[in-house]
């Protein structure tokens, strides 16, 4: 069930535990497009690529209000290689 408070690190709940593993289940797998991003960031990316993994789970902690499993299940679709 879909909680409204805010989540004081989304990393080290439960929730971020199973995000993580559903991501990197993903990136290994073929199936699915999961290259890195560009980040402007070059402090925490020096190279200024971002991994999947790391771009979607900063997405979920920014945005606590999100359901990660609904979140993943949509992002799963979207990067399906058809």
């Amino acid at each position: 069930m879909p909680s409204t408070q805010r989540k004081s690190n989304f990393y080290d709940s439960e929730a971020g535990a199973e995000a993580k593993q559903v991501l990197r289940s993903m990136v290994s797998d073929k199936a699915f497009n999961t290259e890195a991003s560009y980040s402007a960031n070059s402090d925490l990316y020096p190279k200024h690529s971002m991994s999947f993994e790391e771009k979607h789970m900063a997405y979920l902690n920014a945005h606590p209000a999100t359901d990660s499993r609904h979140y993943l299940a949509n992002l799963r679709l979207m990067t399906r290689v058809r």
